[in-house]
């Protein structure tokens, strides 16, 4: 029998718990409930979790603190639900490690076709048929993506990459030297339409500049191919 999926979800709001536990379970997903970031990260001690729901403004640890605390040691994706609709919150909390942000009130629908979409990325990390057939490493520099381990290596250090920069990083490095738009990015790795996605995407390269170049204001590998798009460096 396949093993269940597992999603925490971590709001002090108890009927929001309770709501989405219900549509989880409607799904087909096991789920853990948590009421504020400590708890969460109690759970997460002793819990295998495939996804975490997580709000933002709670007792004892708020959400982005909870964030930064996860992903110090995991690389699990973390969808953000936030009362908060600024363009700056949703920014800020991506550049914090999390995979995707999602406004109160949210369309369930939406909310679990995101659940559907991280999931799947972070179970597969990339198009298994692709990979059977390709080469085991990808190598540019001193940068070394391990396609079976799904682990990158700078220099011969191993760099702790989330889902999605794991993601994008594979995506740049099997396609080397090519420039691709933030749209472009967002799709292939997203698997959904890019609308106003530039921040989005752009928050994320960020992120993997500063694990992977030792100057990010002049990078060796991740460039930015100005009014284009990005590219990943073939050394």
């Amino acid at each position: 029998m396949e093993e269940k999926q597992v999603i925490l979800v971590v709001d002090d709001d108890k009927e929001i718990v309770r709501v989405l536990g219900k549509l989880l379970e409607l799904e087909g997903y096991q789920v853990c409930t948590a009421y504020d970031g400590m708890e969460a990260l109690e759970i997460l001690t002793g819990t295998r979790v495939h996804l975490i729901l997580l709000d933002v403004m709670m007792p004892k640890l708020d959400g982005l603190s909870t964030l930064m605390e996860i992903r110090r040691k995991q690389n699990i994706p973390v969808i953000i639900l936030s009362a908060k609709t600024e363009e700056s919150d949703k920014v800020l909390g991506l550049s914090m490690g999390a995979d995707d942000y999602v406004s109160k009130p949210f369309q369930t629908a939406e909310l679990m076709a995101r659940v559907r979409s991280q999931l799947r990325r972070y179970m597969t990390l990339g198009d298994v048929k692709r990979q059977e057939h390709a080469d085991s490493v990808l190598q540019t520099g001193g940068l070394s993506l391990d396609l079976n381990g799904k682990e990158l290596y700078v220099d011969g250090e191993r760099v702790r990459l989330t889902a999605t920069e794991y993601k994008i990083t594979e995506f740049l490095m099997r396609n080397m030297g090519q420039v691709f738009s933030a749209e472009e990015i967002y799709s292939r790795v997203w698997n959904e339409d890019a609308y106003a996605v530039e921040n989005t995407v752009m928050v994320h390269i960020r992120r993997i500049r500063e694990k992977i170049e030792i100057d990010t204001k002049n990078p060796r590998y991740l460039k930015v191919v100005w009014g284009i798009g990005y590219k990943m460096e073939k050394i």
